[in-house]
């Protein structure tokens, strides 16, 4: 009998456990139920129903940092850093797991569409780059705050 209480005293524990979520300050978590958003959670402490309720994703709210390189047509390549982050949350979640490869396609064919720049433009390029990347990345909940080229 004594067992019988201590189990189900430990399972309420465990439930009451799980059902609490602590998000840490410069991030908000995605919160799914049966595999569909349900709301964000925001800095702070926050009850969800246990066993229901998962975290999808953990969006950081600072600046993460995407390095790439590129050989260009012209046999030069092309090394550079984009400086980025997510602004709409909400927007950002469906596709903060792909962030990363849309902003190397769109750098890369940014890229090739200027091969013929010099490199004393590395600054201006950069500028262009940046202001093409958020074109296509604003709508979505991104923002590129930085690029930085390099070429070999």
């Amino acid at each position: 009998m004594f067992a019988l209480i201590l189990t189900t005293a430990l399972s309420l524990l465990a439930l009451a456990a799980i059902a609490v979520k602590h998000v840490p300050d410069g991030q908000v978590y995605s919160l799914y139920r049966h595999g569909k958003p349900v709301r964000l959670l925001q800095p702070g402490t926050h009850v969800v129903l246990p066993l229901l309720d998962r975290v999808g994703h953990r969006i950081d709210l600072g600046g993460r940092v995407l390095r790439f390189e590129e050989p260009l047509a012209d046999a030069r390549d092309v090394r550079g850093t984009v400086y980025w982050q997510v602004l709409e949350p909400e927007r950002a979640d469906a596709v903060i797991e792909q962030a990363d490869q849309l902003i190397r396609r769109g750098a890369l064919e940014a890229l090739h569409g200027e091969a013929e720049a010099s490199a004393d433009d590395r600054r201006a390029l950069g500028q262009q780059l940046k202001q093409s990347l958020n074109g296509s990345l604003r709508a979505r909940g991104v923002m590129v705050t930085r690029v930085e080229l390099d070429f070999a």
